[in-house]
């Protein structure tokens, strides 16, 4: 299944954004589809795609945008390069174990997160004290102490297109309040 950028997102030339996707590195094959097709629109998109590195939703992302043409990023928590998934383009060990899931969000214009466990829920949580746009597909919901109803940090988004309308969309927009990519402003 190929997807095609709705009419409202933009192609972005030049990878001028980047969305990251996380999730379980020991995922089920739901998971697994949901994240290929969303790296895939993503790539298809133009959008540079931003992974934890290792196998699960983040190996099943770098595949479906790697499949689409697109360029991945896996920020890896042990030391070598080895150790990426061989559908990450750009390996960058940090040696910060599961510290370097905030280098995940950092690198990020906004994030998609599919499924996931606790360390997806850490991304999660960077991301919104960040300002990063989040999007969420069969992912975490969060609750406040006696909230009424979700917080309404986690975009939902109900299948793989939507997810990277949402994000592309979320991530321009946020760019453009900084006037360009937040990657630029902060180098």
């Amino acid at each position: 299944m190929v997807l095609r950028s709705p009419p409202d997102v933009l192609p972005v030339t030049g990878a001028s954004i980047s969305v990251a996707v996380v999730g379980s590195g020991n995922c089920g094959p739901r998971d697994e589809r949901l994240a290929e097709e969303v790296g895939r629109g993503l790539a298809e998109a133009g959008v540079l795609v931003v992974t934890g590195g290792l196998g699960g939703v983040m190996a099943a992302a770098c595949r479906g945008a790697r499949a689409a043409g697109g360029t991945t990023v896996g920020i890896l928590p042990g030391e070598r390069r080895s150790e990426g998934n061989r559908w990450v383009s750009v390996a960058v060990p940090t040696g910060l174990g599961e510290g370097r899931n905030l280098v995940v969000v950092r690198a990020a214009d906004a994030l998609v997160a599919v499924g996931g466990e606790y360390g997806t829920l850490s991304e999660i949580a960077f991301a919104l004290k960040l300002g990063r746009p989040v999007v969420g597909l069969a992912t975490w919901e969060l609750r406040r102490h006696g909230g009424a109803g979700p917080d309404p940090g986690i975009h939902p988004a109900g299948d793989p297109a939507a997810a990277v309308a949402l994000a592309v969309r979320l991530a321009q927009g946020l760019a453009g309040r900084h006037g360009g990519s937040l990657r630029d402003d902060q180098g």
